[in-house]
């Protein structure tokens, strides 16, 4: 972990109370800090970093990182494939990232990429930013992407069919900025930032995933600062019971408080509701087709809505 992050972090477990964590370096290379804990100075609670990584979510336990898909060879290669195939060549190659990249406009400051997997977008993002911070709840997803970060470059083993795979080597464009970015383990329901520290941040076929979308939203909204700001999130708003129950969805119902579509609940949540306040002003929506691929003959194809909205 980059030690330029130790300004920015909080115990996650003390929110909404932010108390700066206190590192504890064992080992450490060009200032990232390879082997160590960062402890909170109110609770006490301890956050490991092994090989680099930070380990900073406060729900996480062994046995749910067991039980993880994300946290399979095979489901990281289909990750990979679906973030970085275009800069394969591959003729079946998703398109999204760089249609969502094209959305946002240069900010200064911090930016934050909640759920972001393996880490397209945090790369995407460090050309419009001074510093951009990837987070997921998958050790295997933030490994992969600060192999990455540091390497600029990744041999990925694809599956052909059966028990048939290829290999395929990811390189980073050279405007990608790796020392503009950090990537750790975190949850986008309780970010281990700072309140009003983030100036873009993205959610990027997230919020239908965690058991509390509007929390995530409120999460969004503490550590996005009040003026000179943006928000992207884009979504299949593919609810189900199994991340979340019904009466936690923005949207797919057709009574209660989010009635309707997920798209128009958090567009109104974003430029009239106090919950977010100050308010949003929120542009254009649109859509986006995102690809999963899981062997050659294969694939996923996923319609992600977004919003995108400034302040």
């Amino acid at each position: 972990m980059k030690k330029q992050l130790l300004e920015l972090i909080v115990c996650p477990r003390c929110l909404p109370q932010e108390h700066l964590l206190v590192a504890d370096i064992i080992q450490e290379r060009d200032n990232d800090i390879e082997t160590g804990a960062l402890q909170c100075p109110r609770c006490r609670a301890l956050y490991p970093i092994t090989e680099g990584v930070a380990l900073l979510d406060p729900h996480a336990t062994d046995n749910q990182r067991a039980a993880n898909k994300y946290e399979t060879d095979e489901v990281v290669s289909s990750y990979l494939w679906s973030h970085f195939s275009d800069l394969l060549g591959d003729e079946q190659a998703s398109q999204a990232y760089a249609a969502w990249a094209g959305l946002i406009h240069p900010q200064g400051g911090v930016a934050l990429d909640a759920g972001g997997a393996v880490g397209r977008f945090t790369f995407e993002m460090s050309t419009r930013c001074d510093f951009a911070v990837g987070i997921d709840t998958s050790q295997a997803f933030i490994r992969a992407a600060r192999q990455l970060m540091r390497e600029r470059s990744l041999v990925v083993g694809l599956k052909d069919e059966g028990l048939l795979r290829r290999e395929a080597t990811i390189r980073l464009p050279d405007d990608w900025r790796s020392d503009r970015v950090e990537f750790v383990v975190a949850n986008a329901l309780a970010l281990p930032f700072r309140k009003k520290s983030i100036g873009l941040f993205s959610s990027l076929n997230l919020v239908d995933k965690v058991p509390s979308p509007l929390t995530h939203l409120r999460e969004m909204n503490r550590v996005t600062r009040d003026t000179g700001a943006q928000f992207l999130l884009s979504d299949p708003f593919s609810w189900s019971t199994e991340a979340a129950p019904v009466t936690e969805w923005l949207g797919g119902t057709a009574e209660g408080r989010f009635a309707g579509k997920g798209l128009v609940n958090v567009a109104r949540l974003l430029a009239e509701s106090r919950e977010l306040a100050p308010s949003w002003q929120v542009h254009e929506p649109g859509s986006v087709w995102w690809k999963i691929r899981t062997h050659s003959n294969h694939y996923e194809l996923i319609r992600s809505c977004y919003v995108h909205a400034s302040r």
